[in-house]
This record gives C-alpha cells, structure tokens and sequence, in this order.
C-alpha cells in the first residue's frame, strides 16, 4: 500500500481535499491557471497527495503580524 503522500486521488477526492468542485480542477488544468500537476491513467485524472500539499504550501501566505514574531 502506498504512503499517504503517494496516494492517488481521483479528481472528486483531490477537489473535497482543497475545499473546491471537481469542475474547478478540470477549469485549472484545461486552462494551466495553476502549476497543479495531474497524472494521466487512460482516460481518468489522478492527482498525487503529495503534489496538491506541496502546491498549498507554495500558495500560503502569512499576514504582518506572523512574520514579525520572533
């Protein structure tokens, strides 16, 4: 069995784990709007676990008064 990271979502199960419909993935990768990368089985859209955690930390941002703690 593969490690959590490793796991292959569909794209219903990538789209519930980011907290947006699974049209909006298909909107993103059709139009590239987003480096969110995919993996092509036959005619299904996987994505990676670890791709879409990787892709969250690269869009987190911190407010002000996070970066000013010590």
């Amino acid at each position: 069995m593969p490690e959590a990271a490793d796991q292959l979502l569909s794209r219903k199960q990538a789209a519930d784990y980011l907290g947006v419909k699974p049209q909006t993935l298909a909107s993103w990768t059709c139009t590239r709007r987003y480096n969110l990368p995919v993996i092509k089985v036959g005619r299904l859209v996987k994505y990676r676990r670890r791709d879409l955690d990787e892709w969250l930390a690269c869009r987190t941002q911190t407010t002000p008064a996070e970066q000013a703690l010590p």
